[in-house]
């Protein structure tokens, strides 16, 4: 069934989907930013209403038709009548914002959307434009850096928490017992 609604989206929005692979079992497609709420108003309409999830994959080098395109934002969504998975792919630049799925324009399809939009803004950097309320979720609100970012130091090091910082890294002594 996924595979007639991607012949669908194909036919009403020639050139949205710019790549499609299966693996396992589970459709990807990759969609410029600019067609993304177009594919996602056509696949809720098709039954693809259950946001599952929302991420990000850092590229840190990726170069796609001579343009820097870092981040793929990658969303899970599934078909509760017919259980199929559909996963979306929006790759954008670093700086470069994704439309978010939130915004006060659209129907409040996907609340979700609010928690992950705001996870994958706080940890790898990624905007999403329209979001009424996008602030940090899991780090500290003058956290320098993201830390699922391949640059970000794996020690968390003092090179991002800094000294003047309303909660420093302190370190890992107080885990090993001393």
């Amino acid at each position: 069934m996924v595979n007639v609604i991607l012949e669908q989206i194909d036919e009403r929005l020639p050139k949205a989907i710019t790549d499609r692979h299966d693996f396992r079992g589970d459709t990807t497609i990759v969609v410029a930013k600019e067609n993304f709420l177009a594919v996602v108003d056509f696949i809720f309409n098709e039954g693809f209403q259950l946001l599952v999830d929302i991420t990000a994959v850092d590229w840190p080098l990726r170069q796609v038709d001579g343009r820097e395109q870092r981040f793929d934002v990658v969303y899970h969504w599934l078909n509760l009548a017919t259980q199929e998975r559909l996963r979306i792919k929006v790759p954008v630049a670093d700086g470069e914002g994704v439309p978010s799925l939130v915004g006060p324009t659209l129907p409040p399809h996907f609340k979700t959307a609010d928690w992950f939009e705001r996870e994958v803004f706080d940890l790898f950097g990624i905007p999403f434009e329209g979001h009424p309320n996008l602030v940090r979720l899991l780090t500290w609100p003058d956290f320098p850096g993201h830390p699922l970012r391949k640059d970000f130091p794996l020690d968390g090091g003092d090179l991002f928490c800094m000294a003047d910082s309303t909660a420093p890294y302190t370190g890992h002594s107080h885990l090993v017992g001393e």
